[in-house]
């Protein structure tokens, strides 16, 4: 069974780091698609980081480029996203998906074309940014 479990969240202030984790059961992460995405109050879900299948290469939001890192601890079969420089509008609860083919980080969460179908998701963790 593919379970995912997010950890790590917390409340930082502006220009802080976070890193999240994400513990895998079920599968290998270098084998799928991994990925973080994030829901902020009154918004919808939208991509921050994914990685393609089979240690595919990484993708980021416009958002987050320079300032998130996403990456794998195989040992511990997790997906790590490291966040640094972080900002108020960074604020939201951050999910852990996984699919055994794609994973699309671009814009707006789309239950139609942001996975395969085959999606895995973990129950979310809050980070919130403080001024």
């Amino acid at each position: 069974e593919v379970q995912l479990a997010e950890s790590g969240g917390g409340l930082v202030q502006a220009g802080g780091s976070l890193t999240l984790s994400c513990e895998a059961s079920g599968f290998t992460v270098d084998d799928y698609a991994v990925g973080w995405f994030r829901q902020a109050p009154g918004k919808e879900r939208e991509g921050v980081a994914c990685r393609g299948s089979n240690n595919g290469p990484a993708t980021y939001a416009e958002s987050v480029k320079g300032r998130f890192a996403i990456f794998t601890n195989n040992p511990k079969n997790t997906v790590l996203l490291r966040m640094n420089n972080l900002k108020m509008e960074d604020t939201a609860v951050y999910f852990c998906a996984a699919d055994p083919i794609l994973l699309d980080c671009s814009g707006t969460y789309d239950p139609t074309t942001s996975h395969s179908g085959t999606d895995y998701w973990g129950k979310g963790t809050l980070v919130t940014v403080s001024s």
